[in-house]
């Protein structure tokens, strides 16, 4: 067998940071250092012959495992179909099956030896520990600390846009994006800028709920003349593409993307050079802001499992998925994909290691105290509550919905999981029926 330094294939796109910074510490396996790098990041190192890979929930990063040249090679990327891509290249995509890649599961450092077959084991060590529970149960004092965490996430992801860049948010009046709206116009003006360079824009496919909030919402904060209605026909919403650019199928995050897309597209035919967007994903997650009657969780589990929204139920757990991850880990590729199809940098505030950490300080259960309801209003008090102290401003509040619902008049025709995973088998079925048609090649044969 070949050595294995030269079977490392990265495929990495330019989201997945070279920073040496962050390779070194990534290659010291030091949870420690990797924790201390700020903001989002997914990068790839080695030491010797073992790689290792790490990221958070803003920048999706998966592997593959394939055979060449008498032993394995370690193919990275961000997106399923690039590693097909790769294979097809290589005349080896009969090896391949999507549910052979994996995903890096977010806060976590993956170590994987390259030392020939059988295929390697991963290691997992975390490096996001944050403390639980620790925190006030006075929600005044609780919103403003998470409130705060936000508004410097904002404001250092907006440093970094040059100046007289507009900055799109998706933006439906809800708890969520209103606090960010409202936290980009105030790091703005901090900056010497303009806050009317924060544009927020509404989908709209008839009569949606959201175009009605949102505009009351900005009416009444004045800001009617930083915000578009981006009416969509409704037929444009289209769950298979979205299937296709997610390369998922779990059914709420194929409804949000393709929303998502339908907004996305038509944001990049009214402003061709817009680059920035922010949204609100994550906030739901934050604060376990979420029915629990179209769910199989019960307060319990949620209470009992701090992490439960943001990774799922654990890398060890018999519902963990080596292909997708977990939780807002697994789920945030509904918010990346679109935004990076339709050539946006996109970030949420709220999927930042120290908000994630703000909110996991708050003691929810003491706070709670075992009430379904209590939960569900939760978000809303301390969201309220920490713009008010950090922006001073009282923000309008609307009940909480679902992009996808919100974008339309009519109630939605639920779609199933079954459903979703027939489409998605369907189109990697045509892909690798294609496949087949190119001459294979043995994983035996050695490169001349």
């Amino acid at each position: 067998m070949l050595d294995g330094v030269e079977r490392l294939v990265d495929l990495t796109g330019a989201a997945v940071t070279r920073d040496p910074q962050v390779v070194e510490a990534l290659a010291s396996g030091d949870g420690g250092r990797v924790a201390a790098i700020r903001g989002h990041f997914a990068a790839v190192a080695r030491r010797g012959r073992t790689v290792i890979l790490a990221r958070t929930i803003g920048v999706p990063l998966r592997y593959f495992v394939a055979k060449m040249y008498h032993g394995p090679f370690l193919v990275v990327a961000e997106r399923v179909d690039r590693i097909f891509d790769w294979c097809c290249e290589q005349r080896i995509a009969w090896q391949f099956d999507p549910a052979y890649t994996r995903m890096v599961p977010a806060h976590y450092l993956v170590e994987l030896d390259q030392v020939g077959c059988p295929d390697p084991a991963p290691r997992y060590e975390r490096f996001f520990r944050p403390a639980i529970g620790h925190g006030t149960s006075d929600l005044q004092e609780a919103g403003a600390g998470y409130i705060a965490a936000a508004a410097d996430a904002v404001r250092e992801w907006i440093e970094q846009v040059p100046q007289g860049q507009p900055v799109v948010v998706a933006f439906s009046g809800g708890v969520d994006s209103t606090a960010i709206l409202l936290l980009a116009r105030k790091a703005m003006t901090d900056l010497g800028r303009s806050p009317d360079d924060v544009r927020a824009v509404t989908l709209d496919l008839g009569d949606g709920s959201d175009a009605q909030q949102a505009e009351l919402t900005v009416r009444a904060l004045g800001i009617e003349q930083s915000w578009e209605r981006i009416q969509v026909p409704a037929d444009r919403y289209d769950l298979e593409d979205a299937i296709r650019v997610i390369e998922d199928y779990h059914p709420l995050d194929v409804e949000c993307a393709a929303a998502g897309l339908c907004l996305l597209r038509a944001v990049r035919q009214r402003y061709p050079e817009a680059t920035y967007l922010l949204d609100g994903d994550g906030g739901d997650e934050n604060l376990k802001s979420y029915p629990l009657d179209d769910s199989d969780l019960t307060i319990s589990s949620v209470l009992s499992n701090p992490l439960l929204y943001h990774e799922g139920w654990g890398i060890d757990a018999i519902k963990h998925s080596l292909a997708y991850s977990g939780g807002l880990s697994r789920g945030y590729v509904r918010s990346y994909a679109p935004a990076a199809a339709w050539g946006f940098r996109a970030f949420s505030p709220y999927t930042v290691r120290p908000v994630i950490a703000r909110a996991l300080e708050i003691p929810f259960g003491e706070v709670v105290d075992g009430s379904p309801e209590r939960l569900a209003a939760l978000k809303q008090d301390v969201v309220v509550r920490g713009v008010k102290a950090v922006a001073g401003i009282e923000m309008p509040a609307h009940p909480k919905r679902r992009f996808q619902d919100g974008a339309m008049g009519t109630p939605r025709t639920r779609v199933s999981k079954a459903w979703c995973r027939r489409t998605f088998d369907r189109l990697w079925s045509r892909r690798l029926r294609a496949a087949e048609q190119v001459e294979w090649r043995s994983g035996n044969e050695v490169s001349v």
